[in-house]
């Protein structure tokens, strides 16, 4: 039986009194911009609110505490991977030659690095996911941290996850709980990752450079998007934000002059931000030209968030190999810090055509209801569990592309009850399961980090019967923490 939490308020109302919460706080999250566009009805003139959660979820304090702490440690870890090409050519020799994606990359990077880098500083906007995991049949006091991934490219949510907590602040001082207010944490994860992108630019030094968004041909999160956007406006009146898409620049939209400064439409490029590139789809064009584009990017002056490198620092791979005994300590040279990141690892497996992966294997196809099948890439929606983990499994014996995937134990978080409110449908009350997800800032060269913070939260909730999360991907809701001592 799971372990499972209480709500941080009583969450049983009549029908009268749901239908005006409810009501009110859909008004609340249009009003505000808590939105997104409809994969099913979409038209570019029209937005409906994000699914949510009616009220914040429980979540214990102490391991809250512990992940905005650890968040600068990632941050280090990520940047330390990104900067040691050995490193990155051995972890991924193997993926790159079963997956075709992860070796486009890699040879992207591995032709910069023989060309000679353009831009020596590279900006990390990372976010790392965690739940709270225990052993079956442990009590509440003994959920920890479980890494579930680290993602390096579109960490999403900088404006969705702290307008969650507005809402929930909203919601709760309309049932009469003003009182609990503090026990929200503040969330300035916009202001954060915003302004690590103008300390980029101010470190390109060019008061008449762009900042570039790579977005998609259609942004179904629009507004998580246009309020960073509005966001570096806020903060500097000067710096001005241009969006293209890859198939664009790739079709004559940006040249690289003399100088490799990238340039589009007359103006110089500063800071290229990715909100897309991190999925074979987002690349569809017969003649490649948006791989030629991001060549182009990796190529030019530009600083890039993220550069090649810590693209490839955040695959599923080098996350798996990171957790075998005796390969953090090299990277760090500081045994306290390696205790810290290997305190919240879980556990992870290679399934290289080898006798360990040929071993993990066979322990998911005995009882694959324990872990999770992850493939190279990002964006939610492509991990396999429960019976599927063995089916995948058996078809995938002996064949090398089953050193595409890593395997990873399945992470139990505890039980919540909450009412889950999306469009069009009625509000349904119902268990749930949270992913907390913390921003980091990092910037730095080769030789040195010259910024790095933590930056701000997020929180996805979804129906604990569904495997993924990704509100984006429209499995799961926005939710916010509610800080308790357990």
């Amino acid at each position: 039986m799971s372990a499972r939490l209480e709500p941080c308020v009583s969450i049983d109302f009549d029908s009268s009194a749901l239908d005006e919460v409810v009501t009110k706080t859909k008004d609340w999250a249009l009003m505000h911009g808590v939105c997104m566009r409809s994969r099913q009805n979409f038209s570019p003139d029209s937005i409906n609110f994000a699914p949510f959660v009616l009220v914040p979820s429980t979540f214990p304090k102490k391991e809250f505490e512990k992940a905005i702490e650890l968040q600068t440690l990632v941050n280090e870890m990520i940047y330390r991977i990104a900067n040691n090409y050995e490193f990155l050519k051995t972890t991924l020799a193997i993926t790159n030659t079963v997956d075709p994606f992860t070796a486009q990359l890699f040879k992207i990077y591995t032709t910069v690095q023989e060309e000679g880098v353009s831009q020596a500083i590279d900006l990390g906007l990372i976010r790392s996911d965690v739940m709270l995991g225990a052993e079956p049949e442990m009590p509440l006091s003994s959920f920890k941290l479980r890494q579930v991934e680290v993602n390096t490219i579109a960490a999403g949510f900088g404006w969705l996850g702290p307008s969650s907590g507005r809402l929930h602040r909203f919601v709760m001082q309309e049932l009469g709980h003003g009182d609990k207010l503090q026990q929200l944490p503040e969330n300035n994860a916009l202001e954060a990752l915003c302004g690590g992108m103008l300390k980029a630019w101010e470190i390109y030094n060019q008061p008449q450079a762009v900042i570039l968004f790579i977005v998609e041909d259609i942004s179904y999160n629009i507004c998580d998007q246009r309020f960073h956007e509005f966001e570096i406006r806020k903060q500097n009146p000067n710096v001005r934000v241009v969006r293209r898409s890859l198939t664009q620049l790739g079709r004559g939209g940006a040249v690289l002059d003399a100088e490799r400064k990238l340039i589009i439409d007359g103006q110089e490029v500063a800071v290229v931000y990715f909100r897309c590139g991190y999925a074979p789809d987002q690349y569809p064009s017969a003649d490649g030209c948006e791989w030629d584009a991001r060549l182009m990017i990796e190529r030019s002056k530009a600083i890039k968030c993220p550069s090649i490198s810590y693209h490839l620092a955040g695959t599923k791979k080098v996350q798996q190999v990171l957790a075998e005994p005796g390969f953090l300590e090299r990277i760090f040279d500081d045994a306290e810090k390696v205790a810290k990141l290997r305190d919240v690892f879980t556990g992870l497996y290679s399934l290289d055509l080898n006798e360990e992966g040929d071993r993990a294997a066979e322990m998911a196809i005995e009882n694959p209801e324990k872990y999770v099948l992850k493939p190279q890439r990002e964006g939610g929606g492509n991990n396999v569990y429960g019976k599927e983990v063995a089916e995948v499994l058996k078809q995938l014996k002996d064949n090398p592309e089953r050193a595409s995937y890593i395997l990873m134990d399945i992470i139990q978080p505890p039980l919540l009850r909450n009412w889950m409110i999306r469009p069009s449908t009625q509000p349904m009350l119902v268990d749930t399961l949270s992913e907390l997800g913390i921003f980091g800032v990092i910037i730095g060269n080769s030789k040195e980090i010259l910024h790095n913070s933590m930056g701000g939260h997020m929180l996805r909730t979804k129906i604990h019967t569904a495997n993924e999360g990704g509100v984006a991907a429209g499995l799961g809701a926005l939710d916010s923490p509610f800080l308790v001592d357990l």
